[in-house]
């Protein structure tokens, strides 16, 4: 309803995993970083988490995007994401053959394991990777860790044949660090960690988001408005979303063309948020240490990503 009078050609801020609006703040970039890399060079176990709604979901679909395009000289790309990871071992393998599209008419485990060792070596042949992403991994049960740690046994001696990228809530790292799981975090080569938004990054996210929705000119949000917005939201990025959708639809029922910090009251009020909810923050971000990152490459991708927000609508 808002889209013509703000002079945009989308909404700029739902809540979909959208990788063009990917907002590279230091550890979101970092963790771009680590997964893309992990991958291309075959390392196996990567851990990410952060807390709820900051944006773990669509930094995983900007990876996948990314390494879409390394795989350029057609190298095959096998992967399964898995959003929903509450299932039992059963279950979850039957997930996983359909996932990565693997033609297997037994149902008994045995054949349907040998089914997936089967593709797995099929796309390492080719020069291509076979990718394994979960979700809410934080809700994963010990026997179904395990049952993913044997499968990556799948391994030939001189790389690993499977990746997988285990994403989820803060509580995921002691969960996978219990005594039980021992086996399994000797297989985890790198954890990275996301975090809420300082003032200077939410400002630039809105503006980013803003960018890639179409607009040209100045914000529909005043500097006071980002300001509480930055307050009510903590700096989560799904709360801004929700925030800045509700306060456009607010600044236009009331024609304000900026957007003042009574909208941002407003929308706060309606999705039930105070400032006395705000949380402590992380005081910085946990980087992954001497991870060997091809700066130049990744760069080149991660524009060609974000200017193609603004090309698909030429």
């Amino acid at each position: 309803m808002y889209l013509k009078y703000y002079q945009l050609r989308e909404e700029p801020f739902s809540l979909t995993p959208d990788p063009r609006f990917l907002h590279l703040a230091q550890p979101y970039r970092v963790a771009l970083e680590t997964v893309v890399q992990s991958i291309i060079r075959r390392k196996g176990f990567v851990v990410v988490n952060g807390p709820i709604g900051t944006g773990k979901t669509t930094l995983l679909h900007a990876a996948m995007q990314i390494l879409s395009r390394l795989n350029s000289n057609n190298a095959p790309l096998a992967s399964a994401f898995v959003l929903n990871p509450v299932l039992s071992r059963e279950e979850f393998l039957e997930t996983l053959i359909t996932e990565f599209e693997v033609t297997c008419t037994s149902t008994s485990k045995p054949a349907r394991l040998t089914a997936l060792y089967n593709m797995f070596l099929e796309k390492q042949k080719q020069g291509g990777t076979s990718i394994l992403i979960v979700d809410e991994a934080h809700l994963m049960t010990m026997e179904l860790l395990e049952e993913i740690r044997l499968l990556s046994n799948a391994d030939t001696y001189r790389e690993k044949l499977l990746q997988v990228i285990l994403c989820g809530q803060p509580e995921l790292t002691p969960f996978l660090q219990r005594r039980e799981l021992r086996a399994l975090q000797q297989r985890i080569t790198q954890y990275c960690s996301l975090r809420p938004l300082s003032l200077a990054e939410t400002h630039s996210y809105v503006a980013e988001r803003l960018q890639a929705a179409g607009l040209v000119g100045s914000s529909p949000f005043s500097e006071k408005s980002i300001e509480l917005l930055n307050l009510y939201s903590h700096g989560v990025p799904r709360l801004i979303n929700q925030i800045c959708d509700s306060a456009l639809v607010i600044g236009f029922n009331t024609q304000q063309k900026v957007v003042q910090p009574d909208a941002i009251e407003e929308a706060a009020t309606q999705l039930q948020l105070t400032v006395e909810q705000i949380e402590e923050r992380p005081k910085a971000a946990e980087r992954a240490a001497d991870l060997e990152v091809v700066e130049s490459a990744l760069d080149l991708l991660i524009g060609a990503m974000k200017r193609k927000r603004t090309s698909n609508w030429e």
